[in-house]
């Protein structure tokens, strides 16, 4: 299949935006809706389109990075009856800022993502889960609905084919837990948002029962752009298995925090340029690549890694959700520790007694360690507990506050010792 033009733009998503352009006429004149337009009036197959995401080697960018094409294919299509499509917007992750830009600078972007996926997949309902705790970006897509059903993308008889497609915003309530999935299904249903048994799994039996696909906002929101340039252009952007661009969102001890969508494999060390460098000239000390959740990096190895999902899993990492947290020489691995711990004490939904008790088990312990009060044999007591919880809860929330704790113990052993023995920080804190 062929592609409207033959060339790209770097950045895709984020490309020429300024926070007044984010309407109908501006996306327009970036050709928006030329995709969507562009597959009906070809009348490219749903397997066309599939197989284009394939190519395109776009993997979901909401933490997993799982084959974006792969995972729209398990949809049942041969069955009738309703299906859905749902967007995961609810941003949650501590260091973690992308998607509510998407929101509030490009819906438009996602909307038509939304689309395209509808028409793929055989279904005529999506809805947007929005996080509860960003009412104005909730508030904007509202009014990017209402343009896009003005202009006739969504609605019946889209762009005048017999394709008919309805898109619904749904604001949350901010729970972190809700971003898992099954337990976002659980609340677009109406009930206590906790995570559900798998299997059966959403593409079989999600919303209401029916078979479901979930994409992260800025997986969606890069589908149009694939066609725009072609599935083999979006692929050569990134690396091999890295298709396309990623935004990163940059924070802590650097200069100029905020989102950067730059190529998949792109050194880190460019990165850390673009976001103007260490501030006041600090050394680098730790990295967390992708998110609160991701294993840390030492600085000095981190400098020497790609941002690709493959090259942050060789690290002994996770590319996550692209919440990258930067951290200087001045900072206390402990208390910083501490912070990500009460975190995910606060957040457990509680079902999982591993995660229920042993999460906040983990955080008392790392208080104590932090407060002057903790003993050698707390490192190995927090080790055995994170062993206990990783992989024997019902969704990723354990495995999510564990992950830190072994990294943080196995990097910073002797700083972790140096506090327990001294009672007092290693470095000078500024925090």
């Amino acid at each position: 299949m062929t592609s409207l033009h033959n060339r790209h733009i770097n950045p895709l998503i984020l490309a020429n935006l300024n926070g007044k352009n984010w309407g109908l006429t501006d996306y327009i004149k970036r050709g928006g809706y030329k995709s969507i337009k562009y597959i009906l009036e070809k009348k490219i197959t749903p397997e066309q389109i599939i197989s284009e995401l394939k190519v395109s080697s776009l993997r979901g960018r909401g933490g997993a990075g799982f084959p974006t094409g792969l995972k729209w294919s398990f949809i049942p299509r041969e069955i009738s009856g309703q299906k859905y499509l749902i967007c995961n917007s609810d941003e949650g992750e501590p260091g973690t800022f992308k998607d509510r830009d998407i929101l509030r600078y490009n819906p438009h972007a996602l909307i038509e993502g939304m689309i395209i996926g509808g028409y793929a997949m055989g279904i005529t309902i999506g809805y947007n889960y929005i996080h509860g705790e960003i009412w104005e970006e909730y508030i904007r897509f509202q009014e990017a609905l209402k343009e896009a059903y003005t202009f006739g993308v969504l609605g019946n008889n889209i762009l005048n084919t017999n394709f008919s497609f309805q898109i619904y915003a749904h604001h949350s309530y901010g729970a972190y837990i809700c971003g898992e999935e099954t337990a976002l299904l659980e609340s677009l249903e109406g009930k206590k948002g906790t995570p559900r048994f798998k299997p059966p799994f959403p593409a079989n039996f999600g919303l209401y029962g029916k078979p479901t696909i979930i994409n992260n906002t800025e997986t969606l929101a890069s589908i149009p752009f694939i066609f725009l340039i072609g599935a083999k252009q979006y692929s050569k952007i990134g690396k091999p298995n890295n298709g396309g661009t990623k935004i990163f969102s940059v924070s802590g001890d650097i200069n100029y925090p905020g989102n950067y969508e730059i190529p998949l494999g792109t050194p880190f060390s460019r990165l850390l340029k673009l976001s103007g460098g260490m501030r006041n000239g600090k050394k680098i000390k730790a990295v967390i690549p992708g998110g609160s959740s991701s294993p840390v990096i030492l600085g000095d190895v981190m400098m020497k890694i790609d941002m690709d999902y493959d090259s942050i899993s060789q690290a002994g990492s996770m590319l996550g959700s692209g919440g990258v947290i930067v951290i200087n020489e001045t900072r206390c691995i402990v208390k910083s520790l501490l912070r990500l711990s009460r975190f995910y004490y606060l957040e457990s939904c509680g079902q999982c007694t591993p995660c229920r008790e042993g999460v906040g088990w983990m955080y008392r312990i790392i208080n104590r360690i932090e407060n002057g009060n903790g003993n050698l044999e707390d490192l190995n007591l927090l080790n055995s507990i994170a062993d206990n919880i990783q992989g024997h809860t019902i969704c990723a929330l354990g495995d999510a506050a564990s992950m830190p704790v072994r990294s943080f113990i196995k990097n910073y052993y002797e700083e972790f010792k140096y506090h327990i023995t001294n009672k007092c920080c290693l470095v000078s804190d500024n925090l």
